[in-house]
């Protein structure tokens, strides 16, 4: 460490660290030469990223192609009602200069996938997961695995949260505890669920003191062990796991390995190349204008029924998840035309493919394109985004 030094300035930003018997000049040194990625600027972000500025770290990756929701304020504590609009990194960025200008911040405004996980994972000497789907965590897993990097997980449920250390130095990896991506029904966590506030803010924390502990070397970091909190009850209890000798190590990244259930924000990611190129689609004022003249289709929202609660398009007939309308065929009627919204678009036009596709519907079937977005900005601009 004789090539790191502490400036005057750094001395009396740290002096609490310097007093610490497990940190000291040597340890702030460490924490000065570190490097950490922080993957998502959002709810478990910010406070990792707080914490780890003001603590010192020398270089700190953030990776994030999302931008600032006033939905997001209420638990993404790094952001601001000004950065509304602004893309995190950016609004991160700024907040980070603004407690500690010493650090060096790397911004990726994308989204990290097996196409640029390797080679960005590998400028870091840890990874922090504050990601809230299943495929971009098993993405940092496999990616982890095979460059042989520390990683700090983190999950948040409504009032539940965890946290562990997976791959440190030789330890235990994700797929140990859950080999598999769970499939879309038994999924909670890649849906919109709702979260308390302040959760987040409790689990980076823990997620940042595990990363401190890594680089001081302090004993006590939880690879091998998952730290289950629930808020409610204020239950803290840990279990042990331990590695699958069993189980085949990842040496590549694939797309079959990270397959799971989407996220809202993925599902209204989707591609338009992804959609049949034939499928029929129809804007909120063309509706309103159709309906208007006297047109009658069945108006069908395949939204969860979480974001039902926050609002509803008029005349809405019925309410199905899009992954149930398989099952629930008989509910929509084949005598009628049949209109499908969501919240932009992206899985009303799945439905709206299936449904052709199943043969079972003679009439028009369209998909409302831009959904619920769309119409709050060229029909009614009191209908909420979310």
């Amino acid at each position: 460490m004789s090539e790191i030094t502490l400036t005057n300035d750094e001395k009396a930003r740290y002096a609490r660290h310097l007093i610490l018997p497990q940190v000291g000049e040597l340890g702030q040194k460490k924490i000065k030469s570190s490097s950490v990625l922080v993957v998502g600027a959002g709810g478990l972000g910010s406070p990792v990223l707080l914490y780890l500025a003001a603590a010192g770290i020398g270089r700190i990756g953030i990776i994030d192609d999302d931008k600032v929701d006033i939905t997001n304020l209420q638990r993404q504590i790094i952001h601001s009602t000004s950065s509304v609009g602004e893309l995190k990194v950016e609004s991160a960025k700024r907040r980070i200069n603004q407690i500690n200008p010493e650090i060096i911040i790397e911004i990726f405004v994308e989204r990290l996938n097996i196409e640029n996980a390797e080679k960005i994972i590998d400028k870091f000497d840890i990874v922090v997961d504050g990601t809230d789907n299943f495929s971009t965590r098993y993405t940092i897993s496999d990616c982890c695995e095979i460059l042989d990097k520390p990683w700090v997980f983190g999950s948040i449920h409504r009032f539940e949260g965890q946290v562990s250390v997976f791959n440190l130095n030789g330890s235990p990896n994700y797929r140990d505890l859950f080999p598999k991506a769970p499939p879309p029904e038994l999924a909670p966590n890649c849906a919109e669920a709702g979260v308390l506030g302040v959760l987040p803010g409790i689990i980076g924390s823990f997620q940042a003191n595990e990363v401190l502990k890594i680089i001081l070397g302090i004993d006590g970091t939880l690879d091998s062990e998952l730290l289950l909190i629930d808020t409610i009850s204020m239950n803290i209890r840990k279990l042990r796991y331990s590695a699958n000798k069993e189980r085949e190590k990842v040496t590549e990244l694939s797309v079959e390995a990270i397959s799971c259930s989407l996220s809202i924000e993925e599902e209204e990611s989707l591609d338009a190349s992804d959609r049949e190129e034939n499928m029929k689609e129809i804007s909120p004022l063309e509706y309103v204008k159709k309906v208007n003249n006297g047109w009658k289709p069945f108006f069908l929202d395949v939204r969860r029924e979480a974001e039902e609660k926050i609002v509803t398009l008029p005349d809405t007939d019925l309410r199905i998840n899009h992954t149930e309308v398989p099952s629930r065929l008989d509910e929509i009627p084949n005598d009628r035309d049949i209109v499908i919204y969501c919240r932009s678009g992206a899985r009303s036009a799945m439905v709206t493919n299936f449904l052709k596709m199943s043969g079972n519907y003679s009439n028009e079937i369209y998909n409302l394109s831009g959904g619920i977005h769309l119409w709050a900005s060229t029909v009614d601009s009191s209908v909420p985004k979310y």
